[in-house]
């Protein structure tokens, strides 16, 4: 079912669940978190979705909608409530990282 005028052109801004125009930062480690902030727009750039805001000093920034209220928060995260602060393949992947920084003499 079709809402009335609804268009089927992709939409810069969310879903019209998103009621509200303001949105928090959830990510645990942003020097933001936990800071509300008037959404300006939301789009997807540089391959993810993210969303625009003035910060304090009134310039127009972005972060990944992702840790923010904007977005529903990941299964992994609400299931591991805080007991992991990383998922498997991210440690995977560092281990890789630091596997190989000790091949090329990168140092870790």
């Amino acid at each position: 079912m079709t809402r009335p005028g609804h268009s089927h052109k992709q939409s810069t801004t969310p879903d019209s669940d998103f009621e509200s125009r303001c949105f928090r930062v959830t990510h645990p480690y942003h020097p933001l978190f936990q800071q509300e902030f008037e959404l300006v727009t939301y789009r997807q750039n540089w391959g993810e979705e993210r969303v625009w805001f003035h910060d304090a000093k009134g310039q127009l920034v972005s972060i990944p909608a992702v840790w923010t209220s904007v977005v529903a928060q990941e299964a992994f995260v609400a299931v591991s409530v805080g007991r992991s602060l990383f998922r498997v393949e991210e440690l995977l992947a560092l281990a890789r990282l630091i596997e190989r920084l000790k091949q090329t003499g990168g140092g870790v």
